[in-house]
């Protein structure tokens, strides 16, 4: 988690700083000259640094927060603009560009008392930047320990299957619960996702286990539906043929040509077959033929 904010650290800025060198250059090279006393110069040199501590700039994505005497008067930028030295300062600089913060819930239990650790990201910007400097001291931790506290609780809601099949799901519901915590802050969460899953790993290989049997399972059975499905066609084909012994003899007449047709097959034909079909005779006018073939 980063909770550091770099912007907050502006003091001066190259307009304050380039003003402030050539004021004190024009002061030291009249005073030298004797056109100025040198108490005009240092008195010219003091305006010099007020002026200077008046000059802020503030980039295009920042909004800065005035404090007048410790009371909030508004915000100022982007751009060029003054407060007045001593009276007023700056509290802060809001950055009101979409932020990415990392969060994770280490050895959570889910619902079914899994521990499990999750990896998290989540997409927050500052949309109203009043909201962000006066209702929370540092929105930034806020938003991080908000996000891992929501992620706990949404984790112990859940079962490891849900978590590990319906993410998207479990980001959006931990999206939502972010951003009704974090509106009244003036900042929404605009997207959550979900990096990482990662359970232990004697459960990985217990599941790995239980998956791979539920798989054998599904091809016991697929297997055994087509085994069903032959016999039933089987069972019709032998009505079929059960009052026409001509069709049969010529399915048996097909099931030998297909049989003989390639060079050197075997076929093993129960004698049942030879004697209803009469395939003995015919097996031997097939062969008797392919002799003839081979010698002519």
């Amino acid at each position: 988690m980063e909770f550091y904010d770099k912007s907050n650290e502006k003091t001066l800025n190259s307009i304050s700083v380039a003003f402030f060198l050539t004021v004190l250059s024009l002061d030291v090279l009249v005073t030298v000259l004797e056109f100025i006393s040198i108490y005009v110069g240092v008195i010219i040199l003091i305006v010099a640094a007020l002026i200077t501590a008046s000059i802020k700039v503030a980039d295009q994505w920042e909004k800065a927060v005035i404090l007048r005497m410790g009371k909030f008067i508004g915000l100022k930028g982007p751009g060029l603009f003054f407060i007045i030295p001593i009276i007023e300062r700056i509290y802060k600089y809001i950055d009101q560009r979409v932020r990415v913060t990392d969060f994770k819930a280490e050895e959570t239990l889910t619902r079914d008392t899994v521990p499990v650790n999750v990896d998290a990201v989540v997409y927050w910007m500052v949309w109203d930047a009043e909201k962000a400097a006066l209702e929370v001291k540092d929105y930034m931790i806020a938003v991080a320990y908000i996000a891992q506290t929501a992620l706990r609780d949404i984790i112990g809601k859940h079962d490891l299957a849900d978590l590990l099949q319906n993410r998207e799901k479990i980001a959006e519901a931990l999206q939502i619960t972010l951003d009704e915590h974090t509106n009244p802050w003036g900042i929404t969460c605009q997207t959550v996702g979900i990096k990482d899953i990662v359970i232990p790993s004697a459960l990985a290989d217990a599941m790995s286990k239980q998956a791979q049997a539920e798989r054998e399972r599904q091809a016991r059975i697929i297997l055994g539906t087509a085994e069903t499905e032959i016999s039933t066609k089987f069972a019709e084909a032998s009505k079929q043929y059960e009052n026409n012994p001509v069709a049969l003899q010529l399915r048996g007449m097909n099931m030998l040509f297909e049989g003989l047709k390639e060079k050197g097959s075997l076929i093993i034909v129960p004698s049942s077959a030879l004697e209803s079909m009469n395939l003995g005779a015919i097996g031997g006018l097939s062969a008797l033929a392919k002799s003839n073939e081979a010698k002519a």
